[in-house]
């Protein structure tokens, strides 16, 4: 097996090829990581999704990283490391250029709502609150394959 290094253009391609990741985040030093759908566009992961532990973490600290995988036949593989930053895009005046395309972004894939909307067993008062449009601006990708001999 032969392990090389991606290029940037081939990590870019990985990732809007695919529209499941894994999100890392941090809070008071304790990491989290969740699987999370997403669409890439312009330099960002764009992501919806109901309020949670997921939100209030990056809200605390924007600094986060997605892995995104795939996996060949035999025992090949690429995967993609994204560093950058948690943007949450508001309903309100200032951001409506950015949600909007957000909007246009994650609406190109059928059924984009659905994974962001659900939750298991939510309170009532989470219920209520609204759904959150963010992406996440990509400082740095990295990337690797393992190819067989």
């Amino acid at each position: 097996m032969q392990i090389r290094t991606l290029s940037t253009l081939e990590c870019t391609k990985i990732l809007t090829a695919h529209r499941v990741g894994h999100l890392a985040c941090t809070k008071d030093g304790q990491p989290y990581i969740v699987p999370f759908y997403y669409a890439h566009a312009d330099n960002h992961l764009y992501a919806f999704s109901m309020p949670g532990k997921k939100i209030d973490w990056m809200r605390s600290n924007p600094l986060v990283s997605v892995q995104v995988d795939e996996h060949g036949t035999d025992r090949g593989w690429r995967s993609v490391i994204a560093n950058g930053r948690y943007e949450e895009l508001p309903d309100r005046i200032g951001h409506k250029l950015q949600r909007d395309h957000a909007w246009s972004v994650l609406s190109r894939h059928s059924d984009w709502w659905e994974p962001g909307a659900l939750k298991p067993a939510a309170s009532p008062e989470l219920e209520r609150l609204p759904p959150v449009f963010f992406r996440i601006f990509i400082a740095e990708v990295s990337g690797r394959e393992a190819i067989e001999s």
